[in-house]
């Protein structure tokens, strides 16, 4: 029976100071690739500590028994979601990894509630993302995309030289020029702040908003700082996004917001789809209060051009299918970055990015994640441990976790 005050639906912790040592070898723990099938570069990784497999599920109503009662870490794309009855399921999970920055798939309270970790992979695509933004902003501006379309088309700028120039100005009606003007970027974290450099070189005036960052970035990088969205929004010629998604600006870019822009300004999106308000964008379109947008990232995924709000628009929207941070470089990365983020944990190793870290301590797991690995996951060595203590290791880091209580700014692909 419980005592009165006990918490429940709590997994027990791993006590490592006591209990008989094995003789012989303790089975691998099993490691479940959630929503994928290739496991080709995680699986070298893992393979001397951990069984791996995969599930390729797009709810955990689809994932094998066996994954939901042995599984002890996972490894997850964004195609499923995990909600405090999704991890319920989970009987001996102690870590996810989301293979990449977002995690607004996955309760990570509830998760911390159930003493499960959560990690994300941040930083392994700023470059890919910022170099995308720019290539969104740069086509809006020269309107580079839809030239090359009628072209493609078989539309004919030929004739007499006066015809051709009217074809050109037609074909190319919008097109301004990008110095002297000002991008507003939302969100100042690691890939804002490579689009603000880029930016600049490109003859933008840059202003940022993200009431959760350090005073003195705007200083470091010659950006101009405003305290508020309607202020940025009220200056900016282009808006790009490039913060979390959370309960707070769910739907940040919406007929109220839109109408705080300048107007003829152009939005671009590369963090979340649920931060844009697509009916809203629609309507803004069609009636010229935003000249045109890209969006990378969708409220529905995979995105169909042919259905939602946007499908009257396609002459003024550049859409892409949530491919910014790709490069054959980034993936390969990504994921040996988040198979070695679960070997950390196996092996007893403090984690990199734990994104519930602090709701693991109001949960009462205390700090078990500086030393021990994944709550429930004892040192290396320690009775009840999955491997000895001279098994090499991976890589060890004294890089602070971050907390997602508040809403960071950060970059989310």
């Amino acid at each position: 029976m419980l005592a009165a005050g006990a918490p429940v639906n709590k997994r027990p912790r791993v006590d490592a100071r006591g209990g008989p040592i094995s003789n012989g070898p303790m089975p691998r723990p099993l490691v479940a690739l959630l929503d994928g099938r290739d496991c080709s570069v995680e699986m070298p990784i893992l393979k001397d500590v951990a069984t791996v497999a995969f599930c390729d599920a797009q709810s955990t109503s689809e994932i094998h028994e066996k994954v939901l009662n042995e599984a002890v870490g996972a490894l997850m794309w964004h195609g499923i979601s995990l909600a405090k009855d999704d991890l319920e399921k989970f009987k001996a999970l102690k870590i996810i990894v989301r293979v990449g920055s977002g995690v607004d798939n996955i309760d990570i309270k509830a998760a911390a509630d159930l003493g499960i970790s959560v990690c994300n992979v941040p930083g392994y695509s700023v470059e890919e993302v910022a170099d995308s933004t720019m290539c969104m902003i740069l086509n809006l501006y020269r309107r580079t995309y839809w030239l090359a379309r009628m072209v493609a088309e078989d539309k004919k700028f030929t004739g007499p030289d006066a015809v051709r120039m009217d074809a050109i100005r037609d074909a190319a009606n919008g097109s301004a020029r990008i110095r002297g003007d000002t991008l507003g970027i939302v969100g100042l974290g690691k890939i804002g702040q490579a689009v603000a450099l880029r930016a600049k070189a490109f003859g933008f005036a840059v202003i940022f908003y993200d009431p959760y960052i350090q005073d003195g970035i705007d200083r470091a990088l010659g950006i101009t700082r405003v305290f508020t969205l309607q202020e940025l929004l009220f200056q900016s010629d282009c808006v790009t996004l490039h913060c979390a998604l959370n309960e707070h600006n769910h739907r940040l870019i919406n007929d109220y917001t839109i109408k705080q822009m300048r107007p003829g300004a152009f939005l671009v999106n590369t963090a979340r789809g649920g931060l844009v308000d697509e009916e809203a964008l629609a309507a803004a379109l069609k009636d010229g209060r935003i000249r045109a947008a890209a969006i990378d990232v969708h409220q529905n995924e995979p995105y169909n051009i042919f259905a939602g709000p946007l499908k009257d628009v396609k002459n003024s929207i550049i859409a892409t299918p949530h491919a910014a941070y790709y490069s054959e470089a980034s993936f390969g990365e990504l994921r040996e970055m988040a198979a070695t983020e679960i070997r950390r944990a196996i092996v007893g190793h403090s984690l990199r990015n734990c994104v519930n870290k602090e709701y693991l301590k109001l949960a009462s797991y205390g700090d078990g994640l500086n030393g021990a690995g994944a709550p429930g996951l004892p040192a290396p060595g320690a009775p009840g441990s999955y491997y000895p203590s001279q098994m090499p290791r991976g890589p060890t880091s004294t890089q602070e976790s971050h907390s997602l209580i508040k809403p960071e700014s950060s970059d989310i692909h």
